[in-house]
């Protein structure tokens, strides 16, 4: 018999895992669902080097904008940041670069990823800025481009719920980019508020199996004075 592996870690070591100039994918929209407790671990830290992904770059002084404000992040892969003016800042001031995908070709991507897939067809922004560099193709007397899959090397993501295996319960709209998320990177680290014995969680709950999770880490609160006003669990 093959037991599971207990995935339970302090805070501290789960995120000490992560190296300067990795790839990381974030969960939430907005604030919720956002691993705050995550993200400002990683900051005192000092991870540097850093390419986020993230539907947004939330707002002032909360979440992954702490770590632009730090200068740690070199390139942020999203969908929008018109509600972070010091994100935008530092965009113009080219400290920061930005590469932007309409948010359903971001989800997309990264759900190709989890999938397994190489990329998807899409004709979406043919002939605009949103085609960028991509390849396109005739079929069927039709155009289409060729969106690639997006990876990462490390997603953080928020759970309501977990177990010490890693199975992971979300709550209302911290489903947003979180179960994706988890499918799409190398490691995936979890926060949760309540981290259970094995077997305590029914298993038509379970949002996202425990095999995609490689730490679980519990938390008792959002660590940032304003993700704590704003973050939705």
């Amino acid at each position: 018999m093959t037991l599971l592996n207990n995935k339970f870690q302090a805070v501290e070591e789960a995120v000490a895992r992560i190296p300067d100039g990795a790839s990381i994918m974030v969960g939430g929209f907005g604030s919720p669902g956002t691993p705050f407790a995550l993200i400002d671990e990683l900051l005192a830290q000092g991870q540097r080097g850093l390419t986020l992904i993230k539907n947004d770059a939330n707002e002032p002084g909360i979440g992954i904008s702490r770590l632009i404000e730090a200068g740690r992040v070199n390139r942020l892969i999203t969908s929008h940041i018109g509600l972070n003016r010091l994100a935008i800042e530092a965009m113009n001031r080219e400290e920061l670069s930005v590469e932007m995908h309409p948010q359903g070709l971001l989800a997309e991507k990264i759900r190709s990823a989890g999938a397994g897939h190489y990329g998807f067809l899409t004709d979406i922004g043919l002939g605009t800025e949103i085609a960028g560099k991509r390849r396109e193709i005739e079929c069927e007397d039709r155009t289409w481009a060729i969106e690639p899959a997006l990876y990462a090397d490390f997603a953080l993501v928020h759970a309501e719920q977990a177990d010490r295996y890693g199975n992971l319960i979300y709550r209302g709209t911290a489903s947003n980019f979180n179960p994706l998320m988890a499918m799409a990177a190398e490691h995936v680290i979890a926060q949760a508020y309540r981290v259970a014995e094995p077997g305590s969680l029914a298993l038509e709950s379970i949002h996202t199996p425990c095999a995609f999770i490689s730490q679980v880490v519990q938390i008792t609160e959002a660590t940032s004075e304003q993700g704590r006003r704003h973050h939705a669990v």
